[in-house]
């Protein structure tokens, strides 16, 4: 891995409630609060982000919120916005697959959604993958590449970006990407970000997502432009989360 700090990041989707959110987040702050060298991100859903912040704020973990709009308030019935999320978190993923997938986020969407967090001093997660079909088409790389540089128009804050690679047909499939091709896919992002801002290329960190868990976290932090973890169902897990957070933390 290079020199940039990893990071183990968690979405919970749509899953927990107040109180077992609650219970998952102590879970976790209480089993990896002492590791160090590795940033860590839990991002429960939006119901729970007050009660969670509460608890791991002063802690090592962060919190991170997994949407929002890019409208910053009026008439959005049931919309999110970044002023809201001011005090509660530090991140927020934006262009997760799912949201482009069932909601029809465009990449013109994420790009504003992306302006808006970095407007409000937060962090984006910036999210892009390829579909099975695309990938078997052979045009991974070039849909990626485009979707990326696409969902980054306009965007000048280089120094608070995360971007995390996520093949759709990985994730929640148990079929992970082979290291090899999770590193092929990272290298095209961190290339697209070397053609919009060649400065900020070798210091963004770049996640792989898509069925991760500690039997492949090792193989894929070896690579040389995985940054770290986007995780799904393993992080409804604290043994589990912990576990991809030592190993970060000592890659």
């Amino acid at each position: 891995m290079a020199i940039r700090t990893p990071v183990i990041a968690g979405n919970w989707k749509m899953n927990t409630d107040v109180v077992s959110g609650l219970e998952l987040a102590r879970e976790i702050l209480e089993q990896s609060d002492g590791i160090t060298g590795v940033e860590k991100i839990v991002c429960p859903p939006f119901v729970a982000l007050a009660g969670i912040s509460e608890l791991l704020g002063g802690s090592s973990v962060h919190v991170g919120a997994q949407n929002v709009s890019a409208n910053e308030n009026g008439a959005y019935t049931g919309e999110i916005s970044t002023s809201m999320l001011e005090g509660l978190v530090s991140h927020v993923i934006v262009g997760h697959s799912e949201r482009r997938a069932l909601y029809d986020e465009t990449s013109a969407d994420v790009a504003a959604k992306a302006a808006a967090v970095v407007s409000a001093g937060l962090i984006p997660i910036l999210c892009v993958g390829e579909a099975l079909e695309i990938r078997q088409a052979g045009n991974a790389i070039s849909f990626v590449a485009d979707q990326l540089e696409s969902s980054l128009a306009g965007y000048t804050a280089w120094e608070s970006l995360i971007v995390a690679y996520e093949p759709v047909w990985a994730i929640g499939t148990g079929e992970a990407a082979t290291s090899e091709q999770a590193q092929e896919m990272t290298a095209v992002c961190r290339e697209v970000i070397r053609k919009l801002a060649p400065n900020a290329a070798d210091s963004v960190r770049v996640l792989y997502g898509g069925s991760v868990n500690s039997g492949n976290i090792d193989e894929l932090l070896e690579q040389p432009d995985i940054d770290g973890a986007l995780v799904g169902g393993a992080s409804l897990k604290a043994d589990e989360f912990s576990k991809l957070i030592t190993a970060a933390g000592s890659a």
